[in-house]
């Protein structure tokens, strides 16, 4: 019967999984719909304003981006923020986020971007902030274990992620440096081609005067 009972709660779990999975897939998608209509706008927008400056350079008039293209700017200033919200939306659905210099997506904590090497901004880890809530809360005696347990698993995963985040730095660390060799190799080529060419030519020069 425990055997069962133990299978049930399995394939319940695993119901929810596809389902919460499912309704994620839905909601992104539907974001990006969003996303897609108002990149649409922007583009009508761009037009309108292509269309006012070759008006004015049609009646060879002065254009002022103040006084005629205004109104459109702040509207594509308005749907930006916008799009850029929606963005974040889709990134926290699938745990991610944006490089700061790159805007690639990247993982949540990851604290250099495998992509340029930029270094992130500092964020606290979920499991952190949910530990510390954790031991600053009381419970009763016959909850004691269970609370040292569940404490126990958070530390192990924040212990997991800063290896595996170490790694991650190691490794755009190292592609750097061999990006810097193989720039100085280069730069190291390209030198000693520049002082043979110039030897040569003094050579050349010498057997012309003679």
């Amino acid at each position: 019967m425990e055997f069962f009972d133990k299978l049930g709660k399995k394939a319940s779990q695993a119901a929810k999984m596809t389902a919460d999975k499912t309704g994620k897939i839905a909601k992104e998608t539907k974001l990006k719909f969003k996303i897609g209509e108002l990149r649409t706008q922007i583009n009508s927008i761009y037009e309108e304003i292509g269309k006012k400056v070759y008006e004015k350079h049609i009646r060879e008039e002065d254009i002022c981006i103040k006084k005629d293209l205004e109104e459109q700017c702040t509207k594509i200033d308005v749907l930006s923020d916008e799009i850029d919200s929606l963005l974040k939306e889709c990134l926290e659905l699938k745990d991610k986020k944006q490089c700061k210099s790159c805007y690639k997506e990247i993982e949540k904590d990851d604290k250099f971007c495998p992509n340029c090497g930029a270094q992130q901004t500092q964020e606290e880890p979920k499991e952190a902030q949910v530990l510390e809530e954790l031991e600053s809360t009381e419970v009763e005696e016959d909850n004691a274990m269970e609370k040292q347990i569940v404490m126990e698993e958070l530390q192990k995963d924040i212990e997991s992620k800063e290896n595996e985040q170490e790694k991650t730095t190691e490794k755009v660390l190292a592609k750097e440096e061999e990006k810097d060799d193989e720039q100085e190799q280069k730069s190291n080529l390209e030198k000693t081609v520049e002082i043979e060419s110039n030897v040569k030519l003094e050579e050349d020069n010498e057997e012309e005067k003679e």
